[in-house]
């Protein structure tokens, strides 16, 4: 894999123990190149004849060392042969094992007998061999400095006398082997989570024991909980932790009433999933002239409940977020809180966290408060409500649906223009039986009452980032946790225009910010509703950054603003939480918090989303392999999805369920994957299969226990 030369910070006036490891490190992180002294002195930023003569000497004295090899006459490379690096070790689906360094480095290949028991994603120290001619750089595992994961899901296989876990897991190619005492009541047969306890060195597979009994492989629930179970996330609510939530009394205190602005009497509404039952955003609306509104977005005050370092602040904390799986979510907090105490529910008086705006009739910002409030909602609509009086003008309270819909569709306009992103994907959904088992698929595409919600939450997430993030002249800035969104790798802004030329489309990855962004947003335009819709969308949401949360804040180039946070979903995401404390803290004049705690929480909290959305793609998998289960021998039009030398991923047009064809099916010649160009290519007849492809698939097989379809050509 080829990969840019890595710079080392300016050296001046260098001695020459401080340049060795400068020297070393450098041609360590490009050690598949090799320089010349010049090269390594504008690498160093090392100027002058001193300079200059101190850093040769170095170079000899590496040579001698057998450090460094001078490759030819005055050019120098690092010595791989030994050469210890720390790194992440990949256990790939086509059975090969890689270390995957953490500079950045050249990915190496580990063979299996070096691997020491190494898992997929472990964190290992790994040695360097002797680079074999023509073969790619090989190494060794040499300690296992963290261990991704020690808990798996699998079937448990009971024998006269001992019991194995079989799994079909990326993490682990060797069963466990459980001891007959340690099988925790679980049956032959039965779905399990079973923690590994030992793996002694000469053994081939590890020990453990059953740490809960999931039930029997097929059913529903015994699916939905092995999923969570392989995440390492909660299928259920600590017992302690939802007592200590039946404590906190409901309905509104008086005296609590007395401190907040009073909204009871202002329309208010709340807007949500039909499904939905934690309402944790409302918005008010009143007229205050002719061409001037107050919009008033209403949080839930999750944190006046919910004290830090309590019970159920812990609980949440580790969680970070509510879960979506298919057919359930599991709530980042007890649902006394997140159902009832907290949810703004109509007719009730509830205590929020609010962002107040004034607007014209141009959606255009007045004036704006955050204030603590105390609300009392005239409906609950759903969306499907909301979108029929935005398409006929009739309806419950029609006139103010109308009005923050055009004040709502002023706000998106302008965003647009000042270079936000519209990545408008569909969600995959599900009919499902009593049983949990799918019926059908189908497809929710945000409307324009979808819109309408969303745009304030962006107003009011971005209004309360910017009242701490914009510092007065003379103050000091304080900690916050944002919501970033970095700029596009203009390296992949490259292939992905490349890789869209095929289709006849195009974008500018080498204009300003604003032009990239209009230039994607003009693409998306112009693929709506054609075969390549999907797949390019895919591809453009890949090729950007990802979305995190940090304490520094770089902005959020999707939404083109320069800052933003999370706000507006206490109940769901356990960083709003924090900013709902923070801002607390800063509107009473309190002191700025330490950086460095606050940021290992925002980077749990992002671990924490990715681990929750990995889990949730792995549920709509699981369900779209249970719903194609029956229909093996059938044939579909499908797009090639992905292109790897170990098959061809297929997306089905007509319900999105994606499988794969293994390379063995394409039995008329040797396929060899051309990665820069998305496609694999037969090396006798030339013929193709790339990235975008219309083909006919057939349904082969069905593997519930993986996860995985797949297809041949039809």
């Amino acid at each position: 894999m080829s990969k840019k030369t890595t710079p080392i910070p300016s050296v001046n006036k260098p001695k020459k123990k401080e340049l060795i490891p400068l020297v070393t490190n450098f041609l360590s992180r490009n050690n598949d190149k090799q320089f010349n002294y010049k090269q390594i002195a504008a690498a160093l930023d090392i100027r002058g004849e001193e300079g200059r003569r101190v850093l040769i000497s170095v170079l000899d004295k590496l040579r001698d060392e057998d450090v460094l090899l001078e490759t030819s006459r005055g050019r120098y490379r690092i010595n791989n042969r030994g050469l210890m690096l720390e790194g992440r070790f990949e256990r790939r689906s086509n059975g090969k094992n890689f270390f995957v360094p953490d500079d950045d480095g050249n990915i190496i290949y580990i063979p299996e007998r070096n691997s020491k028991h190494a898992m997929n994603g472990d964190r290992v120290r790994v040695q360097l061999l002797a680079k074999r001619k023509r073969a790619d750089t090989e190494g060794t595992v040499v300690d296992i400095l963290e261990r991704a994961q020690s808990r798996f899901v699998g079937i448990l296989e009971v024998q006269k006398h001992f019991a194995f876990l079989v799994m079909d897991s990326k993490f682990l190619s060797n069963d466990i082997f459980i001891p007959k005492e340690e099988l925790n009541g679980a049956q032959n047969g039965d779905k399990v989570l079973v923690e590994i306890t030992e793996w002694p060195a000469k053994a081939n597979n590890p020990v453990g024991k059953v740490i809960d009994v999931l039930g029997k492989p097929g059913h529903n629930d015994t699916e939905m909980h092995a999923i969570l179970a392989q995440y390492d996330l909660p299928y259920s609510y600590p017992e302690k932790v939802e007592k200590f939530a039946d404590l906190i009394p409901e309905g509104v205190d008086k005296e609590e009433i007395a401190k907040r602005e009073d909204f009871r009497d202002v329309f208010t509404i709340t807007i949500d999933p039909k499904d939905a039952k934690d309402f944790d955003d409302a918005l008010s609306l009143r007229q205050l002239s002719s061409n001037q509104w107050e919009v008033g977005v209403h949080i839930a005050d999750v944190t006046h409940y919910v004290k830090p370092g309590d019970l159920i602040d812990r609980e949440a904390e580790n969680r970070a977020t509510s879960i979506y799986l298919v057919d359930r979510t599991i709530p980042m907090l007890p649902e006394r809180l997140s159902n009832g105490i907290c949810s703004l529910r109509p007719y009730e008086e509830k205590l929020c966290f609010s962002v107040i705006f004034t607007l014209n009739d141009k959606a255009e910002i007045k004036k704006s408060r955050i204030v603590r409030t105390v609300i009392k909602s005239d409906s609950r609509l759903t969306y499907e409500d909301a979108q029929a009086v935005i398409e006929t003008g009739k309806g419950d309270f029609s006139s103010e649906i109308l009005q923050l819909h055009h004040l709502a569709r002023q706000l998106r306009e302008r965003r647009f223009a000042n270079g936000a992103i519209n990545f408008e994907r569909y969600e995959v959904k599900f009919n499902l039986d009593e049983k949990g088992k799918p019926l059908g698929v189908y497809f929710k595409e945000s409307k324009e009452a979808n819109h309408l919600i969303e745009e304030f939450m962006l107003l009011a997430n971005k209004n309360v980032a910017e009242s701490i993030g914009i510092v007065p002249k003379g103050k000091k800035p304080k900690t916050f946790v944002y919501r970033i969104h970095d700029v596009p790798d203009p390296e992949k802004l490259d292939t992905f225009n490349t890789f869209i030329l095929r289709f006849g489309h195009k974008i500018k990855p080498d204009g300003s910010k604003v032009e990239v962004a209009k230039s994607i947003n003009s693409l998306l335009d112009k693929v709506q509703g054609r075969p390549e819709e999907n797949l390019i969308e895919t591809i453009a949401i890949r090729t950007m950054s990802k979305a995190v949360y940090s304490t520094r804040n770089v902005g959020h180039y999707g939404l083109a603003f320069d800052y933003y946070t999370h706000f507006t979903s206490p109940i769901r995401r356990y960083p709003d939480m924090l900013v709902h404390r923070l801002l607390e803290r800063y509107l009473e004049g309190g002191q700025s918090v330490d950086q460095g705690s606050l940021e290992e929480e925002c980077k749990h909290c992002s671990q924490m989303e990715q681990v929750a959305a990995n889990a949730e793609r792995d549920s709509i998998k699981y369900k779209q392999v249970e719903f194609m289960a029956d229909k093996i021998g059938k044939v579909y039009d499908g797009v090639v999805s992905g292109v790897t030398e170990w098959g061809i991923y297929v997306e089905i047009n007509e319900n999105k369920c994606e499988g794969m064809i293994p390379i063995r099916e394409l039995d008329d010649d040797f396929y060899e994957l051309d990665e820069k160009n998305f496609r694999l290519v037969g090396r006798r007849t030339r013929r193709e299969y790339r990235l975008g492809q219309p083909v006919s698939i057939q349904v082969a097989r069905a593997n519930l226990d993986r996860k995985q379809l797949d297809f041949t050509l039809a």
